[in-house]
């Protein structure tokens, strides 16, 4: 009895191994997946914050003067979205405003992926043209400031411009004491005068075209 036992254990040892050595194999066999692509875009909030997070690492006290996005061949901005954004931010205590660049793209046409500062520049909270504001107005996200500007020119522009960039800037502007986004378009390949949507950035109002 103590020999057949031996020998049924090593049947399964031997069964066990050729049954690893079969699955090993046919792993080997099966073709690699690629890896994802790494490349993405986001939209203006969403960029934004992460451009705050680094601009609270630089100064405690930044505040944000402005937000522009960089359109690039695979992403133009066409769904609100950019795989580039480039952020201002203010420093009271510092008296400098430093620029910070999230890049979300792997190409030619971009920075390299992830969260660059720039260089320092003066800066005075009084000035009207750099004048901060707080995070908390920014109530309409670029996607849906794409979609308002579709609904009062846009959309005939996009139709008529296959190859139409889209550049989305967010700027308070100190006379009317508004946030606004400015949903600028324009084409390379085309004769079409650029298309200008301005909207508030809180309400979703539409303000005016050009």
């Amino acid at each position: 009895m103590r020999i057949i036992a031996l020998s049924l254990l090593a049947g399964l040892a031997f069964t066990g191994c050729s049954s690893n050595q079969h699955s090993q194999q046919q792993k080997a066999a099966e073709p690699t997946k690629p890896a994802a692509d790494t490349n993405k875009a986001e939209t203006g909030r969403v960029a934004f914050q992460r451009l705050y997070v680094a601009a609270r690492g630089w100064a405690r006290d930044a505040m944000p003067v402005g937000l522009e996005s960089q359109p690039t061949k695979e992403f133009p901005g066409k769904d609100g979205k950019a795989g580039v954004w480039s952020g201002t931010f203010g420093s009271a205590s510092r008296q400098a405003m430093k620029p910070f660049t999230w890049s979300g793209v792997n190409s030619d046409d971009a920075p390299p992926p992830g969260i660059s500062p720039g260089s320092e520049d003066s800066f005075s909270a009084s000035n009207t043209s750099t004048r901060p504001f707080d995070f908390a107005y920014l109530k309409v996200d670029s996607d849906k400031a794409y979609e308002i500007a579709l609904a009062h020119g846009a959309k005939d522009f996009v139709a008529k411009n296959k190859d139409a960039e889209i550049r989305y800037t967010l700027s308070f502007d100190g006379r009317s004491n508004q946030l606004r986004w400015i949903v600028n378009m324009e084409s390379a390949s085309s004769k079409s005068r650029p298309l200008t949507v301005i909207l508030d950035a809180t309400s979703g109002t539409f303000l005016k075209k050009s």
